[in-house]
């Protein structure tokens, strides 16, 4: 079949799963109220598959299958490839308005991460099994996301450490026979899962001899026995307190994702307690992820200049020396941003056989995001006034004994009237909100983390850069 419709995708969905939202048993993820619109979201995926004018983009011939499959399932072989995928994620990310569908991209990431860790293992069997997924995957075009994050429990503690009130705060084996594995646990903070069709499971931590149990990998469809997920509440439609939008909503919702004694066919194990190559499975993934991170936070990075130059407009100071110079912040902002993750694209290195964005330039792109970030925030914030804040509701410009008097006050610079400002500083509202600043901050892990991995890639640079000097001193 290869590729998926929109229809076929939301059909695939009524399955049985179990997904609780605000404490009730969702029957139908398609039809209910708030995740249909998510499903929406995510369909947007399948939805830019169908446009002609993305064709290209968005799929492949496949040499191996003989047919049209989703790129995303791919492997990558150069920097054209990363660079082709960057772009499908760009593009994705401004159909969906700033919010990514996430039906294929993050579980490519661990699809992709699995493959270098068992190229790297040279473990035939992993090998072999996690093939025969890409070919599954590329026949069925199916949604997959990724759980990577453990609930934990004490974090000074390491998974298997007595010291844990319960040993099932990490995913683990508890039990194997000759048909496969079963596993229980927790996995949290999982966008999207409620509504993909499968997940991958890998782990979220380098693991200890002890911690064995604990470094497993996996995929599974989500409608397996012993699955439950339970959804972050979410406003799924607009607020009757928002002016009206005619385009579609774009939302997603996290899951923790309970695993209660869930089988796992030996064909879709990819790591079961060789815990040395746990961390090498965690850093691909990483890697992988903060690619794909760093794409949907173009189309972010064009809404904050364009929101700011907007309202900066509305209220007539767009001429003024330092608005000059915060729009100039932000156009820094955006294009170092965008060229930092295309050249990490074409500046590729190859780990285990497979092309994968320089390691160095992603880890500093997706760093600088979430670095500047608040400073970003801060400019469109002091751009736009108090009003950002203080405004009256829709429900307030209804009123028709207000309505004249808010077109009369609230209105600025000639020419833009006052519904116009109240929509932008509705939509600023909007995009620059807590869901945007977890994401920005914290999605792909934390800036520690990334300055972490920036000096460790760098050490071979680092002692090239010593060596040049020190022969420049004549010192042997």
């Amino acid at each position: 079949m290869g590729l998926k419709t929109v229809q076929q995708y939301k059909d695939s969905l009524k399955d049985g799963r179990v997904v609780y939202y605000k404490g009730e048993l969702v029957a139908d993820v398609t039809t209910h109220p708030d995740l249909s619109v998510a499903v929406d979201t995510m369909a947007l995926d399948y939805h830019l598959a169908e446009l002609p004018e993305f064709r290209d983009l968005a799929t492949v011939d496949d040499e191996v299958l003989g047919e049209r499959i989703n790129r995303y399932y791919y492997l990558p072989k150069n920097g054209d490839d990363l660079l082709k995928q960057f772009e499908l994620i760009v593009a994705s990310t401004r159909m969906g308005d700033g919010f990514i569908p996430l039906a294929h991209d993050i579980g490519s990431d661990a699809l992709n991460a699995i493959s270098i860790t068992a190229n790297s293992m040279g473990n035939q069997e992993y090998i072999q099994r996690i093939e025969n997924y890409r070919t599954y995957l590329k026949k069925t075009d199916l949604a997959v996301v990724t759980a990577m994050t453990d609930v934990k429990g004490d974090r000074m503690l390491r998974p298997s450490d007595p010291e844990q009130n319960h040993a099932d705060y990490y995913v683990r084996v508890v039990d194997k026979n000759d048909k496969g594995i079963i596993v229980r646990g927790a996995k949290i903070h999982i966008t999207g899962a409620p509504y993909s069709n499968e997940i991958f499971v890998i782990p979220s931590r380098a693991m200890s001899e002890a911690d064995a149990d604990y470094a497993v990998a996996f995929a599974i469809p989500v409608n397996t026995k012993g699955i439950k997920m339970v959804c972050r509440p979410f406003q799924g439609h607009i607020s009757s307190l928002e002016f009206p939008n005619s385009r579609p909503v774009r939302v997603h919702t996290d899951a923790l994702i309970i695993f209660d004694d869930v089988f796992i066919p030996w064909e879709r194990v990819f790591l079961c307690g060789e815990w040395k190559h746990s961390a090498t499975l965690v850093y691909n993934f990483a890697l992988m992820h903060r690619r794909t991170g760093c794409a949907y936070r173009i189309p972010m990075s064009e809404q904050f200049l364009g929101v700011a130059k907007a309202i900066a407009d509305y209220n007539g100071i767009s001429n003024a020396p330092h608005v000059r110079e915060k729009l100039t912040e932000l156009v820094i902002y955006l294009e170092t941003l965008r060229s930092m993750s295309r050249a990490a694209c074409l500046d590729f290195v190859t780990y285990g056989g497979i092309a994968v964005p320089n390691p160095i330039s992603t880890n500093i792109a997706k760093y600088y995001f979430a670095n500047e970030y608040h400073n970003v925030i801060k400019i469109i914030e002091d751009l736009a006034g108090g009003v950002l804040v203080t405004a009256p509701s829709y429900k307030d410009y209804l009123v028709p004994e207000l309505q004249g008097d808010i077109d009369k006050y609230l209105s600025a610079k000639k020419g833009y009237p006052a519904e116009q400002r109240l929509r932008m500083l509705d939509l600023i509202r909007r995009i620059s909100g807590a869901d945007r600043e977890t994401i920005a901050l914290h999605g792909e892990g934390s800036l520690q983390a990334q300055r972490m991995t920036i000096l460790a890639e760098a050490r071979q640079v680092i002692g090239q850069c010593q060596k040049m000097v020190e022969q420049q001193a004549e010192i042997v």
